[in-house]
């Protein structure tokens, strides 16, 4: 009660508003007592229409389908102009997609549906759509308000119905029956939709209980009368009908808006269907305020869905996904009817299309951060769910991007059905061109990409170090500061995934657990602790405090206080074309159990593990392992555990989990280096630690050339960041340089961030009177070309006062 009073203080005058109308709306249809809860008469129904758009007037509803078949507009999606052309250029470029499409029709005739993970699900003769068929559970036909769908003991998992009762296989039925002409599609869509409409009577059973879930079969049914159109089979009786349901619909979506229930992708969701609805039927006279209303709110969403980086403000890439679709599929609605597109919209779409371009793997796969639901807005192809490379695509087309385009790895057939021939004409002769963008930090979304090419073979990592998520975070992963990895183009380092959202307490809490993200937990606990399915105890606020990007290397840090008994705090250097440097430190009282966790792909395998090291190989065209070595102050152990891998909602495979373990009492330092090896590519590479004082030095011997590596303590009071080893003295938060061999007299490279000056062999190699953020030094013949932030030249080593030159440097520059 005292919580529940909390939140009642907390609410605004319009949240009561809006809240207060719906219940009462809600209690209207279980009372029987509004005009929702039936449907209309035929001579009712046919007030609702502007019978100034029909040819001659509206005398019946037989007048209906010709009127279809033969209006001019609105216009729908280009692929509609010209379906023989639409199908040629399909068989053309996607020859596999005929034989696919048609398979999966067949299926669909039979009663199998191929849904998220599921393959071949039954749902019965005649099609239970109140079934969720993998629990055997069915939901009662009670008043949509009264369920409690995330009860799963009594409804399963609520998103597999769902999938279901979206009706998206219709456009796969709708995409058979152009190839084919064959009326048995058309006659199933249509018994399909008879019979939905007879066992779920309006605002009846839990087909009616997610307004998202009412847009999105609107969307579908809409798309199917367009394919079927033409259908001999189509009657004035079932057209109709299914007019009528969409008229409830619409309704039912402007009544139950997620306004303040959840104003993420279910309000922009149930927005576009209103837009659809509005704009696709647009004799109905209220059709008006619909398009007006669905434009409105997706447009105003805008600056609160996505971010001033682009990154979609629930931290979920899926979700992110579904976001970039919606405004697609917005944009070139408005285009097709000749509506103006605002700037912001076109603005935010490209944020949106440009964070996905640049957090996609090597393999041209996504990292499914957050939550993944497993669904599409329309399943117009056969991508792997965890390949949004379509939608990239698409947005190659609408902007004549050349590295969408790239990424995308060419024009993808959604890109067909969403624009049309002519248009997809345009867009294969776009040139490709890999972006220009490697590494890339998305300041307010908090994720940081990191690569060292756009080569398939190429080296990449994703650190997170964003906001938990928004309002209730119901969304959002227990994620703070993990990593995804890919070596040699192959990923390897892993986020699991979700796989359920109601289906298992046990697994959806393990899925969003710190524990099955590449992370750290202390004494077992997570950063952010759940508190149910969709809502949160605790919440970590990880923050980023260093980001430095270079054409060698990249270097970010970042902490966050999520731990009830310590501060976390991560940095990652990344020598680009070589391997990752990983440093965790953690403030703590007391002594805890520290592990760092691991989590490879599903296809990846363990060669070997000891004290202190890991090597895992994967295939990808060639052979790339990957060697994983931690150091720590203290003796840590690795071990071995049972892992899972979700590459898709209701999907999990068992996948090698390695976690690396160690006791720390009050303070605590795991450094661990990501070591690829190629087979053929050079001696296998290895780290080990040296002897140093005030903090923790490395050898690292990578493909012939021997390295070191300085990282000092700068917690300790009576070092004051100063770290010493046999050979070097430095101050740098970072100090890396690179020798021929072992013996070799003077560095091949240095890279130095954070600090003043670095000694060798006992004299002072560089120094600067400003602190360097960062220098890159590369040895040319005697002298050596260095980099830092305020310019480039070439200098003598030693240098005693580095800032000196640069100034002068840059009054040269000036000068000529």
């Amino acid at each position: 009660m005292k919580s529940k009073i909390q939140k009642l203080r907390r609410v605004s005058i319009d949240e009561l508003r809006v809240r207060g109308s719906q219940a009462v709306n809600a209690f209207l249809e279980r009372k029987g007592m509004s005009a929702g809860s039936r449907f209309l008469s035929d001579s009712a129904f046919l007030r609702l229409f502007d019978v100034h758009q029909f040819v001659g007037g509206l005398r019946s509803t037989l007048d209906w389908p010709e009127h279809f078949r033969n209006r001019t507009s609105p216009t729908f999606f280009a692929s509609f102009v010209d379906s023989d052309s639409t199908v040629n250029v399909l068989r053309l470029h996607w020859p596999d997609a005929e034989r696919d499409i048609i398979y999966r029709a067949d299926r669909i005739c039979e009663g199998l549906f191929d849904l998220l993970a599921f393959r071949g699900l039954s749902f019965g003769s005649p099609i239970d759509w109140h079934l969720e068929p993998v629990a055997g559970k069915r939901a009662p036909m009670i008043h949509w308000s009264k369920l409690n769908y995330l009860d799963a003991d009594r409804y399963g998992d609520k998103k597999i119905t769902w999938e279901l009762n979206r009706h998206q296989h219709l456009i796969i039925l709708g995409q058979a029956y152009w190839l084919t002409g064959e009326e048995r599609y058309a006659r199933t869509f249509m018994n399909h939709v008879d019979n939905w409409i007879e066992q779920n009577p309006p605002k009846l059973g839990i087909n009616w209980a997610s307004s998202l879930e009412v847009a999105f079969r609107s969307i579908s049914w809409i798309w199917a009368l367009h394919f079927f159109k033409n259908s001999p089979s189509l009657t004035s009786g079932f057209l109709i009908r299914l007019l009528k349901l969409l008229y409830l619909n619409a309704r039912h979506l402007e009544k139950y808006l997620s306004t303040y229930f959840s104003p993420n992708t279910h309000l922009t969701g149930e927005a576009l269907g209103l837009f659809y609805l509005g704009s696709s039927v647009p004799e109905f006279k209220e059709s008006i305020r619909w398009r007006r209303t669905g434009l409105q709110i997706l447009l105003a969403q805008l600056d609160k869905h996505v971010q001033p980086d682009g990154v979609y403000f629930e931290q979920s890439s899926y979700y992110h996904r579904y976001t970039t679709d919606f405004y697609i599929h917005l944009s070139i609605l408005l285009s097709a009817n000749n509506q103006s597109i605002p700037n912001n919209l076109t603005e935010k779409l490209q944020l949106l299309l440009d964070h996905l371009m640049l957090i996609t793997r090597p393999d041209g796969t996504t990292p499914l951060f957050g939550d993944d639901d497993g669904g599409r807005l329309l399943p117009l192809d056969r991508s792997a769910p965890n390949d949004f490379r379509s939608t990239l695509s698409t947005g190659a087309a609408l902007f004549d991007r050349s590295d969408y385009k790239f990424v995308a790895g060419g024009i993808r057939e959604e890109s067909l059905w969403l624009l049309g021939p002519e248009r997809l004409g345009k867009v294969l002769s776009l040139a490709s061109q890999p972006p220009t963008t490697h590494s890339k930090a998305f300041a307010s979304g908090g994720y940081y990409v990191m690569r060292d090419g756009w080569e398939s073979d190429s080296n990449y990592l994703l650190f997170d170090c964003g906001p938990h998520g928004v309002n209730n975070c119901g969304h959002a992963h227990a994620d703070a500061l993990s990593v995804e990895v890919a070596v040699h183009g192959r990923t390897l380092l892993v986020d699991p995934g979700t796989y359920t959202y109601t289906g298992s307490k046990e697994q959806r809490d393990w899925f969003r657990s710190s524990k099955a993200h590449n992370t750290l937990t202390v004494d077992g606990e997570s950063s952010s602790k759940s508190a149910g399915p969709f809502s949160w105890e605790t919440i970590s606020k990880p923050q980023c405090s260093s980001w430095i990007t270079n054409e060698r290397f990249d270097y970010v840090k970042g902490e966050h206080n999520g731990f009830a008994q310590a501060n976390h705090a991560r940095s990652i250097f990344f020598l680009k074309q070589n391997y990752w440097i990983i440093r965790d430190s953690l403030k703590c009282e007391g002594k805890h159990d520290i592990k760092a966790h691991f989590h490879f792909d599903s296809n990846a395998e363990p060669l070997n593990s000891d004290t202190n090291r890991i090597r895992v190989f994967a295939e990808n065209g060639h052979r790339a392992i990957l060697e994983i070595a931690t150091f720590a102050p203290s003796q840590g152990q690795w071990t071995q555990e049972r892992g899972w891998v979700s590459h898709c909602y209701g999907e999990k495979e068992a996948a090698p989990i390695f976690a690396y373990s160690v006791l720390a009492e009050n303070f605590a330092e795991l450094i661990t280096f990501l070591l690829p090896e190629e087979i053929g590519k050079g001696a296998k590479p290895t780290a080990r630690e040296i002897e140093a004082l005030y903090g923790q030095a490395f050898e690292v011997q990578f493909n012939g050339m021997h390295d070191v590596v300085m990282l000092p303590d700068k917690t300790s009071a009576t070092a004051r960041g100063w770290i010493e080893t046999v050979r070097f003295a430095s101050d740098f938060s970072v100090a890396w340089a690179r020798f021929h061999d072992h013996d070799a007299q003077t560095p091949e490279e240095l890279i130095l961030i954070d600090g003043y000056s670095l000694e060798f062999e006992g004299r002072m190699l560089l120094r600067s009177t400003k602190r360097i953020p960062y220098l890159v030094a590369r040895r040319q013949g005697d002298r050596f070309k260095v980099e830092t932030e305020d310019g480039v030249l070439e200098i003598d080593l030693p240098v005693s006062d580095l800032q000196t030159l640069l100034r002068s440097a840059d009054q040269k520059s000036a000068e000529q």
